[in-house]
């Protein structure tokens, strides 16, 4: 059975793309931030997404309408009362997620899946808060979420067959591949890539070479798209923080330890791209 009513928590650059990606495949959405200027900042972003799209050829003008027609934002949470599933996608704090999967396990007694689109954060944490833990469930979404189509589905030990394959057939309904992951830190692609990245980090930090020959090395070296420290800043100095003092936590290897320098960048505001600052200059 397919999802008709999609709800999602978080109107950043995630919450976004996962709105643009489920209304792009006919899916009804409501977008949920508690603030009116997340939620505008949202709206503007889609507008601009699927004007490049309709540039690009990809999409008809009537196509577009269409898509943009089909979400609606909100500041009242009361509003995401009769979807068929949730998903979350505010930033990664345990606490404020904590609250949010206690507040919606209310609302939604009957949604299908309550889903995090987290990338480091326990599931079970999640499923803990509320009252129905065997439908809660990780589906993790990659950037740019209406571009990549992998979602990694994340089963919890309370998750309900039915909740993972309810998850699973949401993903493929909105044309992504998912892959079925364990709820440990890291799933499966944080845990092989953020060891890779974070050698790039110390790498430059302890000036082995430059930024620039680190990205080139691995771009015409391994065949990559980007280089490791360009994908940093893409990603997010603040979420690869995040998801290596997780992995830290849970596993105690070296490897997944935040280096002193991704830590200071953090603390002094460049995150990246988003900031307009990291290891490159976005001005």
């Amino acid at each position: 059975m397919s999802i008709d009513r999609l709800a999602v928590v978080g109107a950043g650059f995630m919450g976004s793309g996962i709105a643009e990606s489920a209304a792009a495949a006919g899916v009804t959405v409501t977008l949920y931030e508690p603030q009116r200027p997340p939620l505008e900042r949202s709206r503007e972003r889609l507008a601009a997404s699927v004007a490049r799209a309709v540039q690009a050829g990809k999409r008809s003008q009537e196509e577009a309408d269409e898509l943009i027609a089909r979400i609606s934002y909100t500041d009242s949470i009361d509003e995401l009362a009769h979807a068929d599933a949730l998903v979350e996608a505010v930033y990664e704090d345990p606490a404020l997620k904590g609250e949010i999967f206690e507040r919606i396990d209310t609302l939604l007694p009957e949604a299908r899946f309550l889903a995090s689109n987290t990338s480091s954060i326990p599931i079970a944490a999640l499923a803990a808060r509320t009252q129905r833990p065997g439908r809660v469930i990780g589906l993790h979404f990659f950037s740019p979420v209406p571009v990549m189509k992998l979602v990694e589905v994340v089963a919890a030990i309370d998750s309900d067959e039915q909740t993972v394959a309810a998850a699973e057939a949401f993903a493929r309904q909105i044309g992504k591949q998912p892959i079925r992951t364990k709820d440990r830190a890291g799933f499966v692609v944080n845990m092989l890539l953020v060891p890779y990245l974070m050698a790039a980090v110390r790498m430059y930090e302890e000036g082995f070479a430059s930024r620039e020959d680190i990205d080139t090395g691995m771009k015409l070296g391994c065949g990559h798209p980007m280089g490791p420290l360009t994908l940093c800043d893409f990603i997010g100095l603040d979420v690869l923080e995040a998801v290596c003092d997780s992995l830290f936590e849970e596993f105690r290897r070296p490897e997944y330890a935040a280096p002193p320098l991704l830590k200071r960048m953090v603390t002094a505001g460049h995150r990246g791209r988003k900031s307009g600052s990291g290891f490159y200059d976005y001005a």
